[in-house]
Formats: structure tokens, sequence, C-alpha cells
């Protein structure tokens, strides 16, 4: 049998067909009380003029160093000064449908990305401008990435009933009505405060008590809110789910 430096030394990969692989990241934190994720409009051809998810070739570098390196860029944020601390990022899902580029066979890796709040995005080297748009508004978009967007935004709703990501979106120390305004948000639909309070706090590790206050009252001149932080839980049990959710299980 021929050993592989042999084989190496006769192979030629241009007998197969060219394949590159990208990232793309969906980019989502709440401004103003309304879930929006970061475009850029695409400056060169294809799809010039065109608005699209950041995104670009991987480098010799790893999956998760390209998304971190094309988040990083288009919001300004630099890496190893930890601005990027409070960054979840994960993989979505891959996109490879043949045509989803028309340069050439494209094959794109997508992450999902949350951070509580972010500056105002500055346009990377392959970008005209660099924008946060909320999310009911983000359509039309190039290459397939109105269904990557669809997806993690599935993904976000989904992982906010099982998982406490929604501290992700949320200072280290926060009230309960900020929190559910994250829900709100990111599920886009009005819950009803007491229930809301109520089921959080009956969620072991989900939140735990800082024993601190807010320094002021509610607008309406009510009591100073609790503080409380991100618990241990990694899993939500029982789960918070979206209303519509709970009528299905109803």
């Amino acid at each position: 049998m021929e050993d592989q430096e042999s084989f190496l030394a006769g192979y030629d990969p241009r007998r197969y067909p060219s394949v590159a692989v990208t990232v793309d990241v969906v980019a989502l934190t709440i401004r103003n009380g309304t879930l929006c994720v970061l475009l850029v409009e695409r400056g060169a051809q294809p799809f010039a003029g065109q608005r699209a998810l950041p995104g670009g070739f991987v480098k010799e570098e790893t999956l998760d160093d390209a998304a971190l390196r094309e988040f990083a860029e288009e919001t300004g944020l630099t890496p190893g000064r930890g601005e990027l601390d409070r960054v979840h990022l994960e993989q979505l899902k891959t996109y490879g449908n043949p045509g989803r580029d028309p340069r050439m066979r494209v094959v794109s890796v997508a992450y999902l990305a949350f951070a509580p709040s972010l500056p105002e995005p500055t346009a990377g080297s392959d970008a005209a401008r660099a924008y946060w748009v909320p999310v009911d508004e983000a359509k039309d978009l190039a290459f397939d990435h109105d269904d990557v967007l669809a997806d993690g935004l599935e993904r976000a709703r989904s992982k906010l009933e099982y998982t406490p990501l929604a501290t992700a979106f949320v200072a280290e120390e926060f009230t309960v009505g900020e929190l559910r305004q994250v829900y709100a948000a990111v599920w886009g639909e009005d819950l009803h405060p007491g229930n809301f309070h109520r089921k959080v706090l009956s969620v072991p590790g989900f939140v735990e008590s800082t024993g601190r206050t807010t320094s002021r009252g509610g607008e309406r001149g009510g009591p100073k809110a609790k503080l409380y932080r991100a618990g241990d839980a990694t899993l939500l049990h029982p789960a918070l789910l979206r209303p519509t959710g709970e009528d299905r299980v109803r």
C-alpha cells in the first residue's frame, strides 16, 4: 500500500471542484427595547449595495476565530481588551446549497452572537456601511441570508425558553423587569409582569439576588427594584415557554 507521504506528493487538488468556506454572523442586541440585528451594506459585487449579514472568507484560523474576527471588525470592538468578554457566540448551522453564491461553490458556517449593549457599528473593509436594524425590517438580504437570519431568530427564541441565555442581553446586575424586557423583545410578545416575575424566581439557579436594589424607584414612584445576577443553571427547569408555546402545550 502506498504510504501517505508518497500519496500527498502526487495528489492534485485541481482534479476536484473548488470549494470555499465562509462564516456569517447573526449578531443580535436590544436597542431601545427593540431586538436588532447587525447588517452591512455590501461595497462590492456580488450583490453590491444590498444588505447582508456580516461575514467573510475563512483565513488561516479556526471557524470560531473567523466568526469572532468578523464580528469584532464590524462592531469596532477589539479582541484581547475584554470588550468581547460578555459576547455569547455559538455555531448556528452550515449552509451549502449549490448556487447560494454566484462566484463559486461556497459553504458558509453561520454563527449566532448576543451581547447586552454594543456600540454603533463601523463598516469593515468589504462593506460600505454597517448598522443595527430592527429584525422585523431586515428583509431581502443578499445570498441566502434571509434564511440564515430566520434560523438565528428561531434559535435565539427557543434558547430563551430552556437556557439562561437572556442574561447575555443585560448588564451583570439587573432587575427582573429588565430581564422581562429581553424576553418580550426577543419573543415579540407582551408578558404579564407578575406572572413573569413568579416564573423566573421559581426556576432554580436561573438568577440569584445580589442583596442590593436600584438607586431609585420606578417611573411611577414605586419601590426600588431588587437587583439580581445570573445564577449557575445551564438549563432552565421548569422552562419559560413562550405564551404561544404554552397554548400549544395545553
